[in-house]
């Protein structure tokens, strides 16, 4: 295995690394802005159901 060789599989192996890396970021930062939506969600019902339902 030449070094050229050894080196693209390193630049590889990183590379997917790197993917992998950044799938796990996003899949954490997506379920907690899912999490924070359907927390502002319920608070603005709470708030429609104590009384002002108006809407214009």
């Amino acid at each position: 295995m030449g070094v050229a060789s050894k080196a693209g599989d390193w630049a590889f192996k990183a590379f997917t690394a790197g993917l992998g890396v950044a799938t796990i970021y996003l899949a954490a930062t997506f379920s907690v802005n899912v999490y924070r939506g359907l927390s502002w969600h319920n608070a603005q019902s709470k708030i429609n159901q104590d009384g002002s339902n108006d809407q214009d």
